[in-house]
């Protein structure tokens, strides 16, 4: 019979228990016994549920207490010199993670933090040096494997694969880190062999670097690993996803293992070369559940499109998910805000595990009694799920894809070039040599997030929220004043998330109440689900930013989500093109613009962080996404004159290679993350002439330490040797929502302490 699994399962908890035990393990309100407890008692859950649900293995190596890399560099002992202490412990996790040192509470920069490929989870970039020695230095795998068969369950192992790790790695100096593989292949070596050694048959061995474009080198760095990795007694099952495997596909089949796993939600075509090549003993694993949105599965179509491949292969196609499951909410039982309509239309990770294993059934030709009639009724369900969803009224609005249809080039440009604009911004809005800003948001209180709560659950007035709210204002508003800020925020008290704030104002968007899904280590967020035609029926924060603007002489910022950003950390339709979807938002977020300039709002900031993460794995596809997500937040931003100052914001991404495109976006200003890397991600600078007003983060707001003024302006003046500094803004890499007020105004006052020196320095 064929297998059915998936590649991984959340590891938050229904309730985000996980998050909730680390956060309160960080402030010592626990021990790390209890929380070790909490991750054991996660793990026994999602366990139990893969095999109630029918499949044929766990998964094990999924869990993370930060991240599963971070974990993996620790295990192969990664450690930044830092960080090292005599043995590597979680706490050498979190203060890797967080930014810290393992003695005397000394400051250590956090390791760098950026995209898992094309997806809205970061992961936490190994750091390596050319004299880099790999040994197995922490043990978390095989405990949770020990943990697992101790349980009883059927296990699969699950591990990143060392050339895919290399990749994702970066180095402290200019050298060819492939030159690291025979030592790193010799410890994953020893590590497979210790896996073995627990009884653990099959390993998903994942390299996902097979879905990009690979230079010959890596190609052979494949090869050279796995004629090694292969002589040990492990099953390996070789995993892709994101993407197909394209011009990779024969060197993947090629590759002496027991297995392969192929993304057939993202890439379905790619079914006919697997089969074709294929070597004669292996597995094929289908993943044909799509691990990464919320779609119920049509389980009709989905057998109909492996029943070629059943028919060819029988017991060696197994059934799987696409990707991990970890991208997706966890389970849509604990839903009690969707309606019944659109609940009907979804499925979360929990009912995925069901798909994957009726599929599987059906294929398999499972026919007792009472299977059949369960994988009969499911059937039955989902192909009138399918058919609802398309005939929907609440899906299609006429005015809308008029409006899109109707777009033309002059709608995503501005009246002036930048050279004009600028001039006329400057004399508008006077301001100093290295002005000073923050990104967005100020410190959400439990004061705050109760009078939300509150407000949601009609326990106050919407006069009561509102005059709460105005008051959180004010204070911010005051804060900032006293620090000496140049370019002030509202500080967002009445945003639960940037993305989700604007999709519940809104048409098309749905909110779930419990969807959450890990962005990193603790930091979860519930992605809005688009399902119908966007459009904005009211303003959104013209209101907020008007009360804000009237409590200071000095500038508001208007603080807005771009187009791309909302889409990409969405759930999306999967009936009309990313493109339309990203215009519908586009033009929601122009009228806003307008609005906000008509109530005196001098400067918007329209972030798009996502713009990177969305780009396509291949570079052949990349160009057309960079043209239409680039026009489309033009087209948010040029409904303004020349004197309004359009800002956005990126962070947490490797932009350096698609620098002409951050320069089309045409922004007045644009804030960065830079100091996680020192201001390395500046070096793009070198090789391309940045045209615009720039910004690059002066310090890590993901790391509780408070940067000293000496820090920030080294890394300002490291700055002004790639940029000009009459085109330099100081600000944090990111907004400051997380943080708490006191670590926020210390670090903002040697901010704005700096940009004072700086002032100093290059004015004379």
């Amino acid at each position: 019979m064929a297998k059915s699994h998936i590649l991984g399962f959340p590891r938050i908890g229904a309730d985000r228990e996980l998050k909730k035990a680390i956060e309160s393990y960080w402030k010592n309100d626990i021990s790390k016994v209890e929380l070790e407890a909490v991750g054991k008692q996660l793990r026994a859950k999602h366990w139990q549920q893969q095999i109630d649900a029918g499949l044929d293995f766990i998964t094990v190596g999924d869990f993370a207490w930060y991240d599963q890399v971070l974990a993996l560099s620790a295990t192969l002992g990664v450690i930044p010199e830092r960080h090292q202490q005599e043995t590597i412990t979680l706490d050498t996790l979190f203060n890797m993670a967080r930014g810290s040192s393992p003695c005397c509470g000394q400051q250590a920069a956090a390791c760098e933090m950026t995209k898992w490929f094309d997806t809205n989870y970061h992961y936490l970039v190994p750091e390596l040096n050319e004299d880099q020695q790999f040994a197995l230095s922490y043990n978390q795998l095989i405990e949770e494997l020990q943990e697992a068969k101790a349980l009883g369950f059927p296990i699969k192992a699950n591990l990143l694969g060392p050339v895919s790790y290399l990749w994702l790695s970066k180095t402290n100096s200019d050298f060819d880190k492939l030159t690291l593989l025979p030592q790193l292949v010799a410890t994953y070596k020893q590590l497979l062999a210790n896996i073995a050694a627990e009884g653990v048959e099959w390993l998903q061995i994942e390299e996902p670097i097979l879905v990009q474009d690979l230079t010959s080198e890596w190609q052979q760095a494949l090869t050279t690993s796995y004629a090694e990795l292969a002589k040990g007694s492990n099953k390996l099952l070789l995993t892709s996803y994101f993407g197909a495997l394209g011009d990779n596909a024969e060197l993947a089949f090629s590759l002496p293992v027991a297995g392969f796993h192929i993304d057939l939600s993202r890439a379905p075509e790619q079914l006919d070369t697997a089969l074709a090549l294929l070597p004669a003993h292996a597995i094929l694993s289908a993943g044909i559940v799509n691990g990464r949105n919320i779609w119920r599965n049509d389980l009709a179509k989905s057998v109909r499109s492996l029943q070629q491949a059943k028919a060819t292969l029988g017991a060696r196609l197994w059934v799987a998910s696409s990707c991990s499951l970890q991208h997706s909410p966890v389970d849509l039982d604990n839903e009690t805000k969707l309606d019944t309509e659109l609940k009907s239309w979804l499925a979360y990770a929990t009912q995925k595990l069901t798909e994957v294993s009726t599929i599987n059934a059906l294929l398999n030709g499972d026919n007792s009694e009472k299977l059949t009639a369960q994988l009969t009724t499911r059937v039955t369900e989902s192909t009138a799920v399918v058919a609802s969803r398309a005939t929907s009224s609440r899906i299609h609005n006429t005015a809308v894809k008029e409006r899109v249809a109707a777009i033309t080039d002059q709608d995503a440009q501005r009246h002036s070039s930048f050279t004009l604009r600028i001039a006329s911004q400057q004399q508008e809005l006077n301001l100093p040599l290295f002005p000073t800003t923050t990104i967005g948001s100020f410190p959400q209180t439990s004061d705050i997030r109760q009078t939300r709560n509150q407000f949601k659950q009609n326990i106050i007035s919407q006069d009561q929220y509102i005059t709460k709210m105005q008051a959180e204002i004010k204070d911010v508003v005051k804060r900032q004043e006293a620090l000496g800020l140049d370019v002030l925020v509202h500080g967002e008290p009445e945003r639960n998330d940037m993305v989700e704030y604007f999709g519940e104002l809104l048409d098309g968007f749905a909110f779930s109440k419990n969807g959450w899904v890990q962005s990193y280590g603790t930091r979860c967020v519930k992605p809005p689900i688009i399902f119908g035609d966007i459009s904005r029926p009211a303003p959104m924060t013209v209101a907020w930013s008007k009360y804000a603007q009237a409590q200071t002489n000095k500038l508001m910022k208007g603080m807005l989500t771009g187009p791309v950003t909302i889409l990409c950390w969405s759930f999306t339709r999967d009936d009309i093109s990313r493109e339309e979807q990203t215009n519908q938002i586009a033009l929601a977020i122009r009228d806003e613009v307008v609005d906000l300039e008509h109530a005196g709002i001098k400067v918007i900031q329209i972030d798009e962080p996502a713009l990177r993460e969305g780009l396509p794995l291949r570079k052949s596809e990349q160009q057309e996404y960079l043209d239409w997500s680039t026009k489309a937040f033009r087209i948010s931003a040029s409904g303004v004159r020349d004197n309004t100052q359009i800002h956005t914001h990126m962070c947490y991404c490797e932009f350096n290679d698609i620098m002409p495109s951050i320069a089309a976006l045409d922004a007045d200003v644009i804030t960065i993350e830079t100091s996680r890397s020192n201001m390395e991600l500046l070096s793009a600078f070198t090789d391309f002439s940045y045209p615009n007003d720039i910004g690059p983060g002066v310090y890590d707001i993901h790391s509780p330490n408070v940067p000293s003024v000496e820090w920030m302006t080294q890394l300002i003046t490291n700055a002004s040797e790639y940029i000009d500094v009459a085109r330099l803004w100081v600000n944090p890499d990111c907004g400051l929502k997380t943080r708490g007020w006191k670590e926020t105004e210390a670090a903002l006052k040697n901010m704005v302490t700096a940009a004072h020196h700086l002032r100093d320095t290059f004015s004379n």
